[in-house]
């Protein structure tokens, strides 16, 4: 009974000393930008409709998935102001949030599996034939080598795989950004509401692009916004 009650108080005092570390982690996306050329933020585009739980995990909905999502993405892009537009399609094929499990015996790791599209907005097409797909993890961190189920949060394991799937894409774009994007920064984006910049069109399904004849993508809440993500995608290691 002794070394039992040890064995407890041992892993208690690990499970707070990971909480603590993992309260003082930053999630890296206000960091300075990485130079993307002539890049900047159009459409933000996540799907999750289609998506696969792999088991066991923790429930979440695709609802949930594509607003956290948007939401990192947005942080890390946002910050580009390169002179063409560009947009980012996202569909979220599965995930795993870990469950509660035996440390170092039994823990489960959370996991995020998305394919992604890079549109060019001026050509009115994407820059490569197939869909990147990318296998995201969890960080490792105090909080999380014990298992996330244990020292998380489902909410914080999403956000933690967002902001890492956000990364991800841009590490991605950043080895092609010289094809892509070209070797040096354009001008500054011009102001939406200019004329000359032409309007982006708005959320609503099929709604058409005003001004300056911006290229309009398909609606975001349909499969043709991915279009063929999930046919034969790329995968990373």
């Amino acid at each position: 009974m002794p070394k039992l009650m040890s064995a407890a108080r041992l892993l208690a005092a690990m499970a707070a000393l990971a909480l603590v570390v993992g309260c003082a982690e930053q999630n890296g996306l206000d960091e300075p930008p990485v130079p993307l050329g002539d890049f900047a933020l159009g459409y933000n585009i996540v799907v999750a409709k289609n998506m696969k739980m792999i088991p066991p995990s923790r429930k979440a909905t695709p609802e949930e998935w594509e607003t956290v999502l948007k939401d990192k993405i947005g942080q890390r892009f946002g910050h580009y102001d390169g002179g063409k537009l560009y947009h980012i399609a996202v569909s979220v094929d599965g995930y795993a949030l870990a469950v509660p499990g035996i440390p170092v015996v039994l823990s489960p790791k959370s996991i995020l599996v998305i394919s992604v599209n890079i549109w060019d907005d001026a050509a009115g097409k994407k820059l490569t034939d197939k869909p990147k797909q990318m296998n995201v993890l969890e960080s490792l961190s105090g909080a999380t080598m014990l298992g996330s189920g244990l020292t998380r949060t489902r909410r914080q394991q999403m956000d933690n795989l967002a902001t890492n799937a956000a990364k991800q894409i841009e590490t991605w774009m950043v080895a092609h950004r010289a094809e892509w994007f070209g070797e040096t920064a354009g001008d500054v984006l011009p102001d939406a509401t200019d004329a000359g910049a032409g309007e982006m069109p708005g959320p609503e399904a099929g709604e058409a692009a005003t001004d300056a004849g911006a290229k309009v993508l398909p609606d975001a809440t349909s499969e043709a916004a991915t279009d063929g993500m999930t046919n034969a995608p790329e995968t990373t290691n």
